[in-house]
């Protein structure tokens, strides 16, 4: 028996977003039905071109009331639920949906993010009508399918709604969640149920209100085993404890989460990377690979955390490992099953330039991976080359002949090392866009020249006294100990970065040897970039001497182990990682010489590092499970 659908929806000001919304459903409902909460744009015009049924609601602080004033309105058999910066795709089929005949349907919204990346979810969209289902709730309003007695039957459905306010909301959530947070507090304390105390949590961890999210996640989660939002919760639980550096807390709930939902990629993705910024990197490349294996899947699933970001996450393991062929197959694959994520091609132009792969090499590559089939595509490449200052850039804009900005031309030139080309641009500029500061001042100090200084200079936001500094820098002149503020220390070390990329070493040197007028803290990040780069005996050198002046500071040991350990000079690495066990027992130090003497071939002492750690690092799994 042929069955019919209402649409029923609430809006506010939606004039931007509501017309592609209704286009989408027009055709594939019996009735829409549209509730206004006091509009002041042209929002209910562009609805009157689709129906005659709005109706005008005065707002309450009640989104459950709001969506209930829609339902009692709605005359067909099923009532379908969208807001208006929502869509169906145009092969979405909603009659051989309902035909099935369950009570209520959750379909699949697939919320799309920027730099092309998405979140899926479910949510029950799709319901009959007549049958006692209403709303609950001010905040976060559901469906009462759970209330005592209710025998209603279900299903998945097979219709998508896109979304696509996702982003605008990421950008405005935090403002509009501390706005709504006494209506959520209200609606806690006269219904403290799991669904109220964990969209509690999840508010105030929005607006970064971490310890209170994590109280209102820990109440909720007794009262919630056999809910289906318990995945999502552990995360976000997870998460929060994370953001506070409670990783022990994060590790020991995660963990026991993916082995009862072993199946939810997500789980597995967040306790990679709550391994990874604890530095359990062992643990995080397993949890990342097992997220490869299982793909997307789960409830809720962040497209692409079973496949291109999980490679991205190695990708990056392996870069700060300095295993740059480990990370470059891995971007290479994550560029290949999603191109427009933009983040892996950045990454990727990232890995090439330190491996020192031509420029012409690493243009023909990137004509294979990401060949550009149309003009949105070659504007997101070029947005990367820009923001990485890559030579390729100004290759692609002659090639395309592409009109853009007198500075972005500028920089093109520049990190085509078309020096004096660049100058001529940067001095023709009647106002430089702040963001090109440094490159200004980079110019400058390739070049010797004052007058470019003095076009940076305002754009720099520089004492007089660091003006100063820089000047003579620039001039050539000696620099005192100690002169170095930090932020004339901030802008060298970003000059040696793209003096290596340039590979303008002699300017390297003598900006070197400024930076070691500088703190240890620079010192150290400097040699930390010329390693990147791939000069790992110039950056051993470097800290040899910063070691014998202070032998005991961590992060020389550290990454002097490191460097010696990726350069194969174990017995060195033995050297710097034991005095590191000794005055930094954490756990990254013991995995690190774990993998040392393995390296060694001592397999004893190997197997008593494990040993230790499964004592006294319990979160850490490879060591209980190798």
């Amino acid at each position: 028996m042929y069955k019919t659908i209402s649409l029923c929806m609430i809006v506010k000001n939606e004039e931007d977003c509501l017309r592609k919304c209704l286009d989408s459903v027009k055709d594939k409902v019996d009735q829409i039905v549209i509730v206004d909460t006091g509009s002041t744009d042209a929002t209910i015009d562009i609805a009157k071109e689709y129906t005659k049924e709005i109706y005008c609601f005065q707002w309450s602080d009640d989104f459950a009331a709001a969506r209930n004033e829609s339902l009692k309105y709605a005359k067909s058999d099923y009532i379908l639920v969208l807001d208006a910066d929502e869509y169906l795709p145009s092969d979405a089929d909603l009659k051989a949906e309902i035909s099935t005949g369950f009570d209520y349907y959750f379909l699949k919204i697939h919320n799309i993010l920027s730099y092309g990346r998405a979140i899926n979810h479910t949510a029950v969209r799709l319901f009959a009508n007549y049958r006692g289902l209403l709303y609950r709730n001010r905040l976060h309003e559901h469906l009462n399918t759970m209330d005592e007695g209710a025998n209603y039957t279900c299903t998945f459905g097979s219709v998508v709604i896109n979304h696509t306010g996702y982003t605008d909301d990421m950008m405005s959530n935090r403002e509009k969640d501390k706005r709504n947070l006494p209506l959520m507090i209200q609606e806690v304390e006269e219904n403290p149920t799991a669904y109220n105390l964990f969209n509690m949590g999840r508010t105030y961890m929005s607006i970064g209100e971490y310890e209170k999210a994590i109280e209102y996640l820990k109440k909720a989660y007794p009262l919630s085993k056999e809910l289906v939002i318990v995945p999502e919760l552990v995360s976000t639980l997870g998460y929060c404890l994370s953001e506070q550096k409670r990783y022990d807390e994060a590790l020991e709930i995660i963990n026991e989460a993916v082995t009862i939902y072993s199946d939810v990629t997500d789980l597995h993705y967040l306790q990679g990377s709550i391994f990874m910024e604890a530095g359990y990197t062992r643990d995080a490349i397993e949890s990342f690979e097992e997220c490869l294996k299982l793909g997307d899947q789960g409830v809720t699933v962040t497209e692409g955390n079973g496949s291109y970001m999980a490679h991205y996450r190695l990708a990056e393991i392996y870069e700060n490992k300095l295993q740059l062929s480990k990370s470059y197959e891995h971007i290479i694959e994550s560029i290949k099953i999603k191109k427009t994520f933009m983040g892996a091609v950045n990454k990727y132009f990232q890995i090439v330039t330190k491996a020192n792969i031509s420029v012409e090499d690493v243009y023909q590559n990137i004509e294979v991976i990401y060949k550009t089939s149309n003009i949105e595509e070659l504007k997101l490449l070029l947005e990367v080359l820009y923001s990485l200052r890559h030579p390729l850039l100004n290759k692609y804009l002659k090639e395309f002949n592409i009109r853009v900005e007198e500075n972005v031309l500028a920089v093109g030139s520049q990190y085509d090392r078309q020096y004096n080309e660049a100058k001529s641009l940067w001095l023709g500029m009647e106002k430089i866009p702040e963001q090109n500061g440094e490159d200004v001042l980079l110019l400058a100090l390739l070049l010797n020249d004052i007058e470019l200084f003095h076009k940076a200079k305002p754009l720099l936001n520089l004492s007089s006294k660091e003006s100063v500094i820089i000047h003579n820098i620039v001039e050539n002149h000696d620099l005192c100990d100690g002169q170095l503020s930090s932020l004339s220390e901030k802008l060298l070390e970003g000059t040696i970065k793209r003096l290596l990329e340039l590979q303008e070493y002699e300017v390297f040197e003598r900006m070197l040897n400024c930076i070691w007028k500088g703190s240890l803290q620079v010192k150290v990040q400097v040699c930390r970039i010329v390693a990147d780069y791939g000069f790992s005996e110039v950056a051993i050198d470097l800290l040899v001497k910063l070691f014998e002046a202070y032998p005991n500071d961590t992060r020389v040991l550290k990454l002097l182990g490191d460097i010696c350990m990726n350069s194969n000079y174990l017995q060195d690495a033995q050297l710097f990682y034991n005095k590191l066990m000794k005055i930094s027992p954490e756990y990254s130090t013991y995995e690190k010489c774990h993998d040392l003497f393995i390296k060694l071939g001592e397999i004893e002492d190997a197997r008593n590092i494990k040993e230790f750690i499964m004592r006294n690092f319990p979160n850490s799994l490879w060591a209980v499970n190798c």
